[in-house]
Order: C-alpha cells, then sequence, then structure tokens
C-alpha cells in the first residue's frame, strides 16, 4: 500500500498525526500533512486505513499494491 497526500486539499485538522504520528507529520508552516513513510509496514495497515479515512478534507488515499 502507498499513502498519497494532496497538500492542496489538506487543512491542517491533524487527525492523521493523532491517528498515526509514525507515519504522518505536519509542515510547520501552514500545517498541511507530511507523509513521513510513503509505504508503511503491514502491521500498521489498519491505522494508516483510519487516519485516511477520518482525513476531514479527504486529502489522503492509498493506492493498494493491486494498483487499485
Amino acid at each position: 500500500m502507498k499513502i498519497i497526500a494532496d497538500t492542496s486539499r489538506c487543512v491542517g485538522a491533524g487527525q492523521c498525526v493523532l491517528t498515526e504520528p509514525g507515519i504522518f507529520d505536519q509542515s510547520e508552516d501552514d500545517g498541511t500533512v507530511i507523509v513521513l513513510i510513503s509505504e508503511p509496514p503491514a502491521d500498521l495497515e489498519a491505522a494508516v486505513r483510519e487516519a485516511v479515512h477520518i482525513c476531514p478534507s479527504q486529502a489522503l488515499s492509498l493506492l493498494d499494491d493491486s494498483g487499485a
């Protein structure tokens, strides 16, 4: 799985960082999402999916290994 972040959509709510701080961070300049690990390990898949799901601006998406 690969994390795709659209920083132009991000509103800086920080829900992703609260969900999985080892994967996501926020820019000190404008608070937009920074993806620390774009291809997270399998043991963090559930947390990453939750972060993507709760993003209020839908700035995060996932590209599954299957390419879907």
